[in-house]
């Protein structure tokens, strides 16, 4: 069988484009002469489709366009796809209850609809709120060229079982999917996939593909969505392993170019030299393991997610530019530098905001990186009107018989005065330029709250939200390594910005870690606390750190929750990212033990 794999990259609830997106796959498929397509799931709606699955209509559209898309296919190919599809009742008429389901058709002929029996609900994952499960293994003969291919249909959680995401225990009791197919004479299992990018997950899957494929001696093939979708990312990839649990074929990861795969040919080449093993090499990080930084591929995984998370949620939105906060540290270097590299520095305006507290090399190592990135960069001081706040504030303050701005330092409030008055500065530069503000605070700070509310929290779109302080060096340091591979004319970040102590420049003299402990320590108390849920017990028997700081940190956590609710949306890399996929409380009473 000569079978195409055909990551797309949907914008969720746009069927019309969807399907033309589609109709180019399922035309360039049919001139690689392929017998069968497959694309990802649910890539006629987008994933997630969310709430619109509710709406009057939506569901309908995804029907009336899926059929028209077959009639319309190339002749003489079996075409594959997802789609949410209403429920019908005894008498034919669609309910309000919806599937997730794969349609197939060949010569405009419905073959099989299969429905996905395993629905994951945690993390990010809402699915048994919109769709009812599946409860039928579905296999067709595929013809081609030899005779007939049967291949077993299947999406995501069908072949994962939780077992990429710590969830398997989920699914403890239930009927393993690829099982039924392989009892009903499957020698192929298709997998159409809508898997979130996480930092390591990718080589968790293809260990979870090699294993179903050697179990079985059948053929496992696997296409995933492509694309950003608000806070979620999707890599692309597609996998082909053969029945010895090798692989047997790859597509690029972030890549939106078809994997065409003659399994024919695959079974004779593997007869003579077996593909290299697809089992993990140790790359891969187990999730009583913290996050191990260093690792190439995660780095590089990480620029292109990031990169892609950008540029499509900014075409997705509506916007082609972008403004960034430009203080000369790390965080906003390395934010200017994925901006750069997603939509052209030409459309990225970086803003310097020196106040009164402002080193001579937060301006110099500004400059410094927007001619390394060909941006332009302007100069926004704020000395003025923190001058006439400071004016008007002393005053309200004298009336109320409260101390005034600076009278002793720190002074949080004198602080986050000019971290908001920066943030309105460029907000009123976003409104001008119609530019989207990016945010450059990372997930270590915006796990204990160093960040200012209505200050440097202000933006659409929270670059660097799921990744650590100890992560944003890393990715600085890779990409200043690898800038030409990367797409970069030179070492875009300077190095000043990468070695000089982090700081918020809000205070004579202040640096990070002044109030925070040295980022190497608070990012494993993070991680082990937000991504793994350990106790204080267990972070201190693990780690060896004093307990009176362990509980300090989740404190600031805990208390911390109603500043990341008000946050800007935030890509997530992370096995738990602050966002959708970690739902605490607010006003809660809960004492970490």
């Amino acid at each position: 069988m000569r079978l195409a794999l055909a990551s797309t990259n949907p914008l969720v609830g746009d069927i019309s484009g969807n399907a033309a997106l589609i109709a180019d796959r399922i035309a360039a498929a049919a001139l690689a002469h392929a017998d069968l397509i497959l694309l990802p799931e649910l890539v006629l709606s987008g994933y997630p489709p969310r709430d619109l699955l509710t709406h009057e209509f939506f569901l309908a559209r995804c029907e009336e366009a899926a059929h028209t898309l077959a009639q319309h296919a190339p002749r003489d190919i079996t075409i594959i796809f997802g789609t949410p599809l209403a429920m019908r009742d005894t008498d034919g008429k669609p309910t309000l209850l919806a599937t997730n389901s794969l349609l197939a058709f060949r010569n405009g002929e419905l073959l099989a609809r299969y429905d996905k029996q395993l629905l994951p609900t945690y993390d990010v994952f809402d699915e048994d709120r919109y769709f009812e499960p599946g409860t039928r293994p579905i296999t067709l003969d595929i013809p081609t060229a030899h005779g007939s291919t049967r291949v077993g249909l299947t999406i995501c959680e069908d072949l994962w079982k939780g077992q990429d995401a710590g969830f398997s225990n989920r699914y403890r009791d239930v009927i393993d999917p690829v099982d039924s197919l392989v009892a009903r004479g499957a020698q192929v299992i298709l997998s159409a996939s809508a898997s979130p990018f996480v930092m390591g997950k990718s080589q968790k899957h293809r260990d979870i593909l090699a294993g179903h494929a050697k179990r079985h001696n059948v053929f496992v093939a696997s296409v995933n969505q492509l694309g950003g979708h608000d806070d979620l990312i999707f890599d692309g990839h597609c996998y082909v392993f053969a029945g010895t649990g090798t692989l047997a074929a790859s597509g690029k990861p972030f890549g939106d170019a078809p994997l065409i795969v003659d399994t024919n040919a695959l079974v004779q080449a593997a007869a003579v030299s077996p593909a290299s093993p697809a089992l993990s090499t140790g790359n891969h990080h187990d999730a009583n393991d913290v996050r191990t930084i260093n690792n190439l591929n995660d780095l590089n995984d990480l620029f292109h997610a990031l990169t892609l998370g950008i540029r499509d949620y900014l075409r997705k939105t509506g916007f082609k530019k972008s403004l960034v906060g430009l203080s000369g540290g790390i965080d906003s270097a390395l934010t200017a530098a994925l901006a750069a590299r997603a939509i052209g520095p030409a459309n990225v305006l970086g803003v310097a905001m020196p106040g009164p507290y402002s080193s001579d090399h937060s301006i110099t190592d500004a400059y410094a990186l927007a001619t390394n990135l060909g941006m332009q960069c302007m100069t926004f001081p704020i000395a003025q009107p923190f001058d006439g706040f400071t004016h008007a504030t002393n005053a309200a303050f004298a009336a109320i018989n409260a101390p005034a701005l600076g009278e002793k330092l720190p002074d949080i409030a004198e602080e986050n005065l000019q971290s908001r008055i920066r943030g309105a500065a460029i907000m009123a530069l976003s409104n001008r330029t119609g530019a989207i503000v990016l945010t450059t605070g990372n997930k270590s700070e915006l796990a204990v709250g160093y960040c200012t509310l209505y200050g440097d929290m202000n933006g659409g779109l929270a670059v660097l939200s799921d990744v650590s302080k100890q992560l944003v060096y890393a990715l600085s340091r890779h990409i200043n390594a690898n800038f030409a591979q990367l797409g970069f004319s030179s070492p875009p970040i300077p190095t000043s910005s990468i070695e000089k102590p982090p700081s918020a420049e809000l205070r004579p003299n202040q640096t990070d870690q002044d109030s925070l402990p040295p980022y190497e320590v608070l990012d494993r108390i993070i991680e082990l606390a937000v991504e793994h849920k350990r106790s204080l017990q267990s972070i201190v028997q693990q780690t060896g750190y004093d307990t009176a700081l362990v509980r300090r940190i989740l404190r600031l956590i805990d208390i911390n929750e109603f500043k990341r609710r008000q946050a800007a949306i935030g890509l997530k890399v992370t096995t738990v990212a602050f966002g959708s996929g970690r739902r605490h409380p607010i006003a809660q009473g809960w004492k970490h033990e």
